[in-house]
């Protein structure tokens, strides 16, 4: 083998061993090697995942500060505290809301929490509730999944799973896992390795940013 052989499949080698180490960062941005290694609420939704995403955030706001901002989410209500021009660029319609709405301070396991608009996509564009526990606890799966959950079966398309864990009473940490697909062709991996993944850790990790930034400015009201 020449050397340029051998410089070339030097620079490949380094290639993909740089590219692999990033996507494990982003991966797991945020979190502690403590927090990979437990199992998180939300997990038994989506218990045979291709693969796993956990992220986390600290924010310096009580736990209900927190949840406010974080039940409000969906095209609905106040979006997805992520790059709405992007969003918008697939016709979202995202909207942005920079206050709490008493209004949207409850849900329910099967509520749908809608990515576009209904009139956008035929209404496939959502996601429904299949987990909740007020303040700690938001799980939300697939339309088409809706009737596994139902029959107490595993989830085909995978989970997302946000969940809030109080440090003190004025810490908490944001953690956001996704779990899924389950068993996907060859293709839909090849896609969600390439395309789905970046994207999506480029959008959630603005989204824990903007949550951080929004409870962090909320005045905590005076016992």
């Amino acid at each position: 083998m020449s050397m340029q052989a051998w410089l070339y499949g030097g620079l490949a080698v380094t290639a993909i061993a740089g590219l692999w180490t990033l996507r494990r960062w982003a991966m797991t941005w945020g979190m502690t090697r403590d927090e990979l290694r437990r199992a998180w609420p939300g997990d038994d939704v989506s218990p045979q995942p291709m693969e796993i995403a956990t992220r986390g955030i600290t924010i310096g706001a009580p736990i209900q500060t927190v949840w406010s901002w974080l039940v409000q989410i969906g095209q609905d209500r106040a979006g997805f505290y992520s790059y709405r021009w992007l969003e918008n660029l697939f016709r979202c319609a995202m909207p942005r809301v920079e206050s709490i709405v008493p209004e949207w301070q409850e849900r329910t396991v099967g509520d749908n929490v809608w990515l576009a608009g209904p009139d956008r996509y035929e209404g496939n564009a959502r996601q429904r509730v299949v987990q909740m526990v007020p303040g700690e606890l938001m799980t939300l799966a697939s339309p088409v999944d809706w009737g596994n959950f139902v029959c107490r079966e595993a989830n085909q398309d995978g989970s997302w799973s946000l969940i809030l864990v109080p440090i003190d009473k004025k810490t908490t940490r944001l953690v956001v896992r996704s779990r899924g697909p389950a068993a996907p062709s060859l293709l839909r991996r090849l896609f969600w390795f390439a395309a789905f993944d970046p994207a999506h850790f480029v959008m959630e990790r603005k989204m824990m940013l903007r949550l951080k930034a929004l409870a962090e400015a909320t005045p905590v009201p005076s016992v």
